[in-house]
């Protein structure tokens, strides 16, 4: 048994299992900002810019609304009613839509960063003192 929990860590340990373990805990806060992004800056423009449309309240109910209850997806799910959200929808399109591009952009730079890097010629790596020290004294004996 000791032999499997031996395995077990030198798995968990490895970079490949850490560098993942580091970008998941990135993209959730990631996740977060673009929801504020979506939810606080961009939805409150395209809102406006279509006429005052606010699309987390667009829904279909699919049973009878109780009288007195406000026509609000939040008072409406509050009392019960099933709904069919479709401007949720929308809002979570929106989020993964902008998120897919700052990730197609995201990587984009780094291929052409990778590129340039690679164009770049290398410089030659120092010559070793020894071999320096041969060729001196190769050069002397043919004198």
């Amino acid at each position: 048994m000791s032999g499997f929990f031996k395995e077990f860590r030198e798995f968990a340990v490895k970079g490949n299992v850490m560098d993942l373990a580091i970008g998941v805990i990135i993209g959730g806060a990631f996740g977060k900002i673009v929801d504020s992004v979506v939810g606080d800056l961009i939805m409150p423009l395209v809102g406006r810019v279509v006429g005052g449309l606010d699309f987390s309240n667009y829904f279909i109910p699919l049973k009878e609304v109780p009288a007195g209850v406000a026509m609000t997806l939040a008072e409406v799910k509050k009392a019960g009613v099933p709904v069919f959200a479709y401007g949720s929808f929308i809002t979570v399109l929106l989020n993964f839509l902008i998120l897919a591009f700052i990730i197609f952009v995201m990587v984009k730079q780094i291929n052409r960063l990778k590129r340039e890097d690679a164009a770049a010629p290398a410089a030659p790596p120092p010559t070793p003192e020894d071999i320096v020290l041969l060729r001196e004294i190769r050069d002397a004996l043919k004198k």
